[in-house]
Formats: C-alpha cells, structure tokens, sequence
C-alpha cells in the first residue's frame, strides 16, 4: 500500500471512530469550531444530518467538508454510490439554480486549508476541465438513446433530473438532428435512465421522463452501456450536464439556444 492510500486510510478511520461517538458534536458546535480552525473563511451553513462522519459546509458558492470535530477537511466530490448520485453537484446546483449544470466543473470546491507553514495562506481546489474534444467513437451503442432524423448527429450526455437537458432536449425536438442521448446520472437519476433504456418506444420514454411523466415499462434489458457512459464522463471531467459533442469532436457545455446550436453545428469539420 503506497503512503497516500496508507494517509488516507488513517484519516477515514479516525473519522469513522470520531463519529461513533455516543454524543456527536451538532452542526452548531462544529460551526463555531471551524471559526477556531479557518478564521478567514466565511461560513455560510453547516450540515452534519447527509452523510454519516461528514459535515456538509457552505462557505459563499463554495463547498467542502470536515469531519464532527472540525479536524479533518475534504475538499472534493461525495458520491452515493446506492443511489448513484453524485451528492456535491446536486447540492452546488440547489445552492446556485442559475448556474449551467454543465459549468460543473468550475470550482466544485474552494477552502482556506488550516494555517500551516505548508499550506500558507490557503489552498482552492478545482474539478478538472471538460476537454474541448472528446472521442465518442469507442463507446458502445448499448449506452445510447437515439432518436430524431436528421442528417446532422450530435451525441448529449444527460440527466433526466437536470432542468437545463431537459430544455436543451426540447430545442433538439425543433431541429433537423439525430440525437445520440447518453444519460449520466449526476443528480440521481440512474434509476430513471434504465426505465428509458429499456422501454420499448425510447423517444417517448425520453420525453416522459423530461416531462415527469410515468414511463411505460419494457422489458428487462442490459443497462451496462450507461455503467460506460458513466465511466466515460468520470474519466473526461464531465460533472455536469449537459454536455453536447459534434459530429467532429467538438464540445459545448451547457444549455444553448437554438440559433447558437444551429450556428455550431454548421461548424463540423468533415
């Protein structure tokens, strides 16, 4: 076991031993510790009632967490694993309703680190940037919804729990495309994305879906092509959705309006 995993192993334990505490420190008590700890960072909010060790803090439009006792600090993204939703984008996104989900990825999370002779003055962490191409080419049809006609193919990773897909799948609806939709479950909707892949009229499972509609169920079917979907938006930075590929590679984040799209589209290079 190499020393990063071996540090972080230890820390993980002493924050599960901490939270086996019979009387946790409450969110008030870790608030007032973090003032101690980060004097400079301006809290908004704590909560420790989301995930068992961890306390959730909002500090302006940032977000991170600690442990009860204010000792340990986690910079980064939760991920539930259960629900297969990503707890941190769902959280920044209620936080910030106007923000572009597929802007995600600007600054997940930004704290003032303890002050140390190490960590100076303090230490902002950003999520890596979508790539301004991405090769869609490898991934397996299993993952895909396809619908539309049109002679222009353009591939959108999706959730059908993000407010601005749903609009952008609207004004797809209004263009002469074909859409290769592969949903992500970045807000929890993973459960909704197998229903869709496996109803037996996919388009109008997309629509209901958007809609929040019920869905007419199919058949059982293999939903590990959006287990690959998801893979590839981990390993390609995708945080959010939604996140539109050309026919050529190109990348464009977040919902566009139709005269935009269009302009973009004519941009593919053969």
């Amino acid at each position: 076991m190499d020393m990063a995993h071996s540090t972080i192993l230890t820390a993980l334990g002493g924050i599960m031993m901490l939270t086996g505490s019979a009387q946790a420190p409450t969110s008030a008590q870790v608030e007032t510790a973090l003032k101690d700890r980060l004097p400079k960072t301006k809290v908004s909010s704590v909560d420790c009632s989301k995930v068992d060790g961890l306390c959730e803090v909002v500090a302006g439009e940032n977000l991170f967490y600690v442990d009860r006792t204010a000792r340990f600090l986690v910079i980064g993204r939760v991920y539930d694993m259960q629900t297969r939703q990503d707890l941190t984008a769902a959280r920044l996104l209620a936080l910030n309703p106007d923000m572009l989900v597929g802007s995600a990825a600007k600054a997940n999370a930004s704290a003032e680190a303890p002050e140390s002779p190490a960590a100076g003055a303090g230490t902002r962490v950003t999520q890596p940037a979508v790539a301004q191409h991405l090769d869609v080419s490898r991934l397996s049809d299993k993952g895909a919804i396809v619908w539309g006609k049109g002679p222009q193919r353009v591939t959108v990773f999706s959730d059908f729990h993000c407010g601005y897909c749903r609009a952008l799948s609207q004004t797809l609806e209004s263009m002469n495309v074909t859409v290769i939709e592969r949903p992500i479950s970045v807000l929890g909707s993973r459960e909704i994305a197998d229903q869709v892949l496996c109803a037996r009229d996919r388009h109008a499972a997309v629509r209901a879906a958007y809609a929040q509609d019920p869905i007419r169920p199919g058949p059982k079917c293999n939903t590990s092509g959006l287990d690959e979907n998801e893979a590839f938006a981990r390993a390609h930075g995708l945080n959010g959705t939604p996140v539109i590929v050309r026919s050529d590679g190109a990348v464009l984040e977040g919902f566009k309006p139709k005269p935009l799209l269009e302009q973009w589209l004519k941009g593919a290079k053969s």
